[in-house]
């Protein structure tokens, strides 16, 4: 830490209630930046929804129905929709907020090494939510489609009809357990910028962590191997990917500290 680190702490420095004003005044503009991408979002909810049906239309063809069973549900969609949204689209905003209150905390390095984050979090999302979209649910709706039984004799006919909640449901679930997965490489080297956790670690329970991923994919997909799988290797490797991360950190950190001795 040099003097000019030191200067630019001290000037940040303010009384308690001036920092919780200051809490308030950020979470305002979070809450108001979320309340209007909601609003924008339920204008266009409908469209939203035929957006995130497509993978379902392109499986079963033409022909492709959703039904809702009770009068108020697909209005209850609707909001759903907007509300997943909105909560996507005002993360920069929220994140950019949660920076500007911190940042004057950190020192010049930190907020160097942190601003990158406020980025690869929504993007590292998208990634998850788009290979949801493009890969796992076309081949889970291929593999649930052809589950259908035809009418022959001495079988009833079973035919998919989802219901317009149910699908938003699942394509819910499977885009934020996939999101938060990819927020593996996010989290581990934020924690080993903190010096919390070290490559050498993350090297060492490798085995465990590869468990623990696959247990994850269990719970918070589909009960069909083709889920899970698609979810637990992207896992693995979003992994390694950390531990090279944090590796890289490491490096930094220590080039560093080696330029400060040095001076």
């Amino acid at each position: 830490m040099n003097e000019a680190d030191e200067a630019e702490i001290e000037a940040s420095k303010a009384p308690l209630i001036e920092h919780l004003m200051e809490l308030r005044e950020r979470l305002i503009k979070s809450l108001l930046a979320f309340l209007v991408m909601f609003l924008i979002c339920f204008f266009f909810a409908k469209d939203i929804y035929n957006l995130l049906v497509i993978p379902y239309t392109q499986v079963a063809g033409p022909e492709a129905k959703l039904i809702y069973t009770a009068p108020q549900e697909y209005f209850f969609t609707q909001i759903k929709v907007a509300l997943f949204m909105a909560a996507f689209l005002s993360c920069p905003v929220v994140l950019a907020q949660l920076y500007a209150f911190v940042a004057p905390g950190l020192y010049r390095h930190e907020r160097a090494a942190f601003q990158p984050y406020l980025f690869a979090t929504p993007a590292f999302f998208l990634i998850g939510a788009l290979i949801v979209y493009f890969l796992v649910m076309p081949n889970l709706l291929r593999f649930f489609i052809g589950m259908q039984q035809a009418n022959e004799p001495g079988k009833a006919q079973i035919e998919l009809l989802p219901r317009v909640s149910e699908y938003l449901s699942l394509i819910m679930t499977l885009v934020f357990a996939f999101g938060v997965v990819f927020q593996t490489p996010v989290i581990l080297t934020l924690l080993g910028q903190a010096g919390i956790v070290s490559s050498q670690f993350l090297s060492e329970q490798r085995r465990y962590a590869i468990v623990i991923v696959f247990v994850i994919a269990a719970i918070l997909t589909p009960p069909d191997v083709f889920s899970q799988l698609a979810l637990a290797i992207p896992g693995v490797l979003l992994y390694e990917l950390s531990i090279y991360s944090v590796r890289m950190v490491e490096k930094k950190r220590e080039a560093r500290e080696q330029a400060i001795g040095e001076g």
